[in-house]
């Protein structure tokens, strides 16, 4: 295969059709479920599938045998389904995955920038869900034709663009169970919704945190009442809910208290994140928009490293019960309520961990107070099979072939619940699970970027390992 021939196919089907087609998805507010209860009735969700599918429908003639198919599941969201025939000798199959459903706006965007306005500035495309993971339909296709551009043979490969993982991806075991006879046994899972330490080499996610959370409420009355009377007769609901968050948040370090919520480490992950905090040095944190005079928890960068992907942290994402501060009178409130966000490490049991946690917040409510957690979401993390050795050399290639350096390996802290799920199902498949979520790129936040030139080379990158994967299939 001519890698640089491969590179400038990318590229030129990047900027002559990829890069428009992200720009019409961003205007699309196709929020997902838990953040948009009716999204069928606004019908954002079908005009972002019918945009994806409509593309890949165009370009599925130059892969003979290919189709497409939009699955939809009585009650549940779309999900874009592709079979690509393999090209090449052998039954093997590869599986490549993204989602198209987006986070909610979120404040804070800068001036001329948001949510649903595309905005191109430099290599960087500005708006929701490009880079998370609008994209991964675009780029998955971009290297299967790649490859049949310089005729390189490939395995059979199923493409699967769901519409709920911003939702923790509930509807799509439903999905994979009905379509299990076409998907098949696959032995390569690829999966374009991940980060990147830094735009300048490959990164190989090897763990995912699991995630659990609800909704923490402290309830002291029945209504209001002048401050002036109760306090000091009444406890605040806040200081309640502040003494009970306690019990699981160290308030001066962060540190999660209870032992029940933590796993040992493996000593390759502890190696490996040594590694990549030697190579991204002080990016580690200063990525963040920090404010003025802020400092990270710790300057010991391998520790940095091991918090965000292995050790249980907490967030904090909503209040309830609170008004805003132009319209709060002197008024000791009746509850205080707060959604709490647990990460949790890749291997602990998210399931447990919630009841763990549930039963942790609720038990002796001080002063007799009516506390109650309810649990929203749990999914378990992920831990990465051992790369086999094949695509280990494959994927350190690719990456000095598009990128000029080699591969590196680090977990991420947020969540993929599919590949929890599609570990579980096919435990002898190998994993490449990559993305374009590097430095300032803010998924989820404001100001959210795709970098264009990371996406293309990503493209690149999956088309020369599927091509490599095939020819390892053929050596048996």
């Amino acid at each position: 295969m001519d890698t640089a021939r491969l590179s400038r196919f990318v590229s030129g089907l990047w900027d002559e059709e990829i890069v428009p087609r992200l720009v019409e998805y961003i205007r699309i507010p196709n929020k997902s479920p838990m953040f948009d209860k009716d999204w069928k009735a606004h019908g954002h969700m079908d005009a972002a599938v019918k945009l994806m599918s409509d593309w890949a429908q165009s370009k599925l003639a130059a892969l003979p045998g290919s189709t497409l198919e939009v699955v939809q599941l009585e009650g549940r969201t779309p999900l874009i389904y592709i079979e690509v025939p393999a090209s090449g000798a052998g039954d093997d199959t590869v599986v490549l995955y993204g989602h198209l459903d987006k986070q909610p706006e979120m404040t804070g965007w800068a001036e001329g920038l948001g949510p649903w306005t595309p905005v191109l500035k430099g290599d960087k495309l500005y708006g929701r869900g490009g880079a998370d993971d609008g994209y991964a339909i675009f780029g998955s296709l971009a290297a299967l034709l790649a490859l049949h551009e310089q005729g390189v043979p490939h395995a059979r490969c199923v493409i699967l663009i769901e519409a709920c993982e911003e939702s923790g991806s509930y509807d799509l075991p439903y999905y994979v169970d009905h379509l299990a006879a076409r998907i098949g046994n696959p032995s390569l899972v690829v999966c374009l919704d991940s980060g990147c330490g830094n735009y300048d080499q490959l990164w190989l996610t090897t763990s995912l945190r699991g995630m659990t959370g609800g909704n923490l409420t402290v309830q002291v009355l029945e209504e209001g009442v002048h401050s002036g009377d109760a306090s000091g007769v009444v406890p605040s609901s806040f200081r309640i809910l502040r003494e009970i968050l306690s019990r699981l948040e160290d308030p001066e370090t962060g540190t999660i208290k209870p032992k029940e919520l933590y796993v040992e480490i493996p000593a390759q992950r502890v190696e490996q994140a040594q590694h990549a905090a030697t190579v991204l040095g002080g990016d580690i944190y200063s990525k963040f928009p920090w404010t003025a005079g802020m400092q990270p928890v710790t300057k010991d960068l391998p520790e940095l490293v091991l918090n965000r992907t292995w050790r249980p942290q907490l967030a904090v994402t909503g209040i309830g019960g609170i008004p805003p501060l132009d319209s709060a009178g002197n008024v000791l409130r009746p509850f205080t309520a707060a959604k709490l966000s647990l990460r949790v490490p890749p291997t602990l049991d998210a399931k447990q961990a919630g009841q763990f946690l549930k039963q942790l917040l609720e038990k002796d409510p001080p002063y007799g107070a009516k506390v109650s957690f309810d649990l929203e979401k749990d999914g378990s993390g992920w831990n990465a099979p051992a790369l086999s050795p094949w695509l280990a050399e494959a994927v350190d290639e690719a990456s000095r072939n598009q990128f000029g350096a080699p591969a590196t390996y680090m977990g991420e802290g947020g969540s993929i619940p599919f590949m929890g799920m599609l570990g579980e199902k096919f435990p002898k498949a190998q994993f490449l699970i990559t993305g374009v979520l590097g430095p300032h790129s803010n998924a989820h936040g404001p100001n959210e970027f795709l970098h264009i030139p990371t996406g293309k080379k990503v493209s690149a990158v999956v088309a020369e390992v599927v091509a490599k994967h095939h020819a390892q299939g053929a050596r048996g």
